[in-house]
């Protein structure tokens, strides 16, 4: 038996159903709940980053719509969700209402919102409620009882189970990781000045840009070594393709990023007619490593990125590519500042993104860190959301004592962006209203202080 087909859905407005949308406000607001006098208008309609959702029937009637806008210019990652309205005759309709805030939960997300907020009135409370909502607290408005309501965007939370959550459980008993350096990307091996770090790139990628995934594979162990302090000296590959083609290919890309660097590509394995996969083993060298678990409480922490370039095409969002067209000299610039900084602590920014490292970072250190998310510098047409929770090419998360002056990183930029504390674990945003939200409850790996 078919499925019926729904009485109504919910779309982006297009101006013909915005117009719609806003006399049906007026209806609901205004004349059958006297909330406002006139017109229940304000900024946010003339704001032309607002979206509006409408509710639709199969005739093309709008029966509802709810509005989100940013909350502060710049776009700093705070969103709103307001005039949500059902025409009185819809409101039996299926359940408008709650998949209009469904559908604006989603499209905040897509906006790149980490703190999703509405002020509703409190009879409508509980279908927040309902719908995953946190009450923060009540407040009235146009001399009417409502409550502030919290959407918990996961987005962090998300990327850090999918990438280092499981780690502790998988990797008991198997590291033996020098005291000191649990949690570093990088390993000091003993009884040398020699740093170890090895990373594998995503299969996906050797499949689908192999010269990418070459140039990659290199620039995540450079950054793994530039975190511990350690002066590059070689490189090892493993390398797996279908045919000679890709691998050279993805050998085109290595030997790129190697000439680029100036560290030699010492040997390696090759293998040909498997699926794509390619892991490179980077040699460093530090009588004094830096431990991403050397943060302490009061420490400010810092970021240093690198914010030009663009997302790597095919990656928007995800990748950023601000390497692949650097000189030599800038390279290694960005790449010595942690070993001429010597920070407390530093770790790369890598697959959990900026929040999942400082995470990271806070974890090895016993600590909890807070971020301020206006202070965080990020590249002109990126999202907080992306930013926040991408590959940005370099970028290095350092804590140190707050008097501390980094050394110049070349093309990168150094910003104090939050301070580790030993109030809580995890890792909360500090809002420009004073809010503070969580982006991670407690500890990224699970693997424990340092």
């Amino acid at each position: 038996m078919p499925r019926p087909r729904s009485a109504f859905h919910v779309e982006v407005a297009d101006s013909a159903a915005e117009r719609a949308y806003r006399t049906l406000r007026r209806d609901v607001f205004v004349a059958e709940q006297g909330l406002f006098s006139g017109d229940d208008g304000d900024a946010a309609d003339d704001d032309p980053r607002r979206r509006v959702l409408v509710a639709r029937t199969a005739d093309g009637s709008v029966v509802g719509g709810v509005r989100l806008a940013p909350c502060h210019e710049p776009d700093v990652g705070w969103w709103r969700g307001s005039r949500l309205a059902v025409a009185p005759g819809a409101r039996t309709l299926g359940g408008v209402g709650s998949a209009l805030v469904r559908a604006a939960c989603a499209h905040a997300e897509e906006l790149g919102a980490l703190r999703f907020d509405a002020t509703v009135q409190r009879r409508s409370a509980v279908l927040f409620r309902r719908l995953g909502w946190e009450h923060v607290r009540d407040v009235e408005v146009q001399g009417t009882p409502h409550a502030l309501v919290r959407y918990p965007v996961v987005r962090v939370e998300r990327l850090v189970r999918a990438t280092k959550s499981a780690l502790a459980g998988v990797l008991d008993g198997l590291v033996s990781t020098p005291a000191g350096f649990v949690g570093d990307d990088g390993s000091p091996v003993p009884g040398t000045d020699v740093v170890a770090a090895c990373d594998a790139v995503l299969p996906s990628l050797v499949d689908r840009d192999p010269g990418w995934a070459g140039w990659c594979a290199v620039l995540v162990n450079l950054n793994d070594l530039a975190a511990m302090g350690a002066a590059p000296v070689g490189l090892l590959d493993a390398l797996g393709a279908p045919t000679p083609e890709h691998v050279r290919a993805v050998v085109e890309g290595l030997t790129d990023a190697s000439r680029a660097w100036g560290v030699p590509v010492l040997g390696g394995h090759t293998q040909f007619g498997v699926p794509a996969a390619l892991s490179v083993t980077a040699l460093g060298r530090t009588s004094d490593p830096v431990p991403a678990g050397g943060g302490r409480a009061g420490h400010a922490l810092s970021l240093t990125v690198d914010l030009e370039g663009g997302w790597r095409p095919g990656y928007t969002g995800t990748q950023w590519d601000s390497t692949s067209w650097r000189c030599g000299e800038d390279l290694r610039a960005m790449g010595s500042a942690v070993s001429r900084t010597r920070p407390a602590a530093a770790k790369d920014v890598s697959m959990a993104g900026l929040l999942g490292t400082v995470g990271m970072l806070a974890e090895a250190s016993g600590v909890g860190a807070e971020v301020d998310v206006t202070a965080v510098p990020r590249p002109a047409g990126t999202t907080v959301g992306d930013w926040f929770t991408c590959f940005p090419g370099f970028g290095m998360v350092t804590a140190d004592a707050p008097d501390r002056p980094p050394a110049p990183a070349g093309p990168a930029t150094t910003t104090t962006i939050g301070r580790l504390h030993a109030r809580t674990r995890g890792v909360s945003l500090r809002w420009p209203d004073g809010d503070v939200t969580t982006a991670l409850p407690g500890p990224v790996t699970g693997m424990g202080t340092a």
